[in-house]
C-alpha cells in the first residue's frame, strides 16, 4: 500500500437478522483532505433538504479521525428517520471508522490527513417499524463500514478478480439473463 491516499473507495453489503430490514449497504471514498476527495468532503459540508449530513461522531465531542461524512443514500422524511441515522447508525460509522484505525487498516499516522464520505441506506420502512431492532442497525452498519473501509484500503476487489467472476457474479438485484430481480 502505498503511503499516499489520494482516492480510495470501497463498498460492501451486511444483510439483517430474520425479520429485520436493517441491511447495511455503504459505499465509501477514502483521500487526501489535500486531494479530491478533501474537495468533495468540503463540498458536503452543506445541506440540502431531505439529505442531512453529519460528521460522524462516537459521542458529543467525539468527532473521529480520519474526519467523516456521513450522507444518506435516500431522502430523509421523518424526524424518526434522523434518528435513526443520527443515533445507531452514525454510532456505528464513527466506531467503524475508529476501529480500522486502531486495527492499522487506516494508517493512524495519517488519521489527520485522509476524510471519509460514507453514503448510507436505512430502509425507509425501518422509522416506522415500531419492533425496529436497533443493536442490529447497528452491527449492520458497523461491521459493513469495517469491511467497505477494508476493501477501500486494499484496492478489492482486484481488476483481476472482477475479471474473474465478470461471467459466475450476478448482482443481487437484476438478473441479466432474466431481466428480472433476483430477490
Amino acid at each position: 500500500m502505498s503511503n499516499d491516499i489520494l482516492f480510495r473507495t470501497g463498498e460492501a453489503t451486511v444483510f439483517a437478522s430474520d425479520g429485520q430490514g436493517t441491511d447495511a449497504m455503504p459505499e465509501i471514498l477514502i483521500g487526501s483532505v489535500k486531494g479530491l476527495a478533501g474537495n468533495a468532503f468540503a463540498t458536503l459540508m452543506g445541506q440540502t433538504e431531505g439529505h442531512t449530513r453529519m460528521f460522524a461522531i462516537r459521542a458529543c465531542n467525539q468527532q473521529v479521525r480520519p474526519a467523516t461524512i456521513i450522507v444518506p443514500k435516500v431522502t430523509i422524511k421523518s424526524a424518526a428517520y434522523v434518528n435513526l441515522f443520527g443515533g445507531p447508525v452514525q454510532s456505528a460509522v464513527a466506531d467503524a471508522v475508529l476501529d480500522s484505525v486502531i486495527a492499522g487498516v487506516i494508517p493512524k499516522d495519517q488519521a489527520n490527513d485522509l476524510c471519509i464520505i460514507a453514503m448510507l441506506w436505512i430502509a425507509p420502512e425501518c422509522a416506522t417499524n415500531p419492533d425496529l431492532d436497533r443493536k442490529d442497525l447497528y452491527r449492520t452498519n458497523y461491521e459493513a463500514m469495517k469491511l467497505a473501509i477494508s476493501r477501500a484500503m486494499n484496492n478489492s476487489p482486484s481488476i483481476d478478480e472482477l475479471i474473474a467472476n465478470r461471467h459466475k457474479i450476478t448482482h443481487e438485484m437484476y438478473d441479466p439473463e432474466t431481466g428480472e430481480s433476483q430477490w
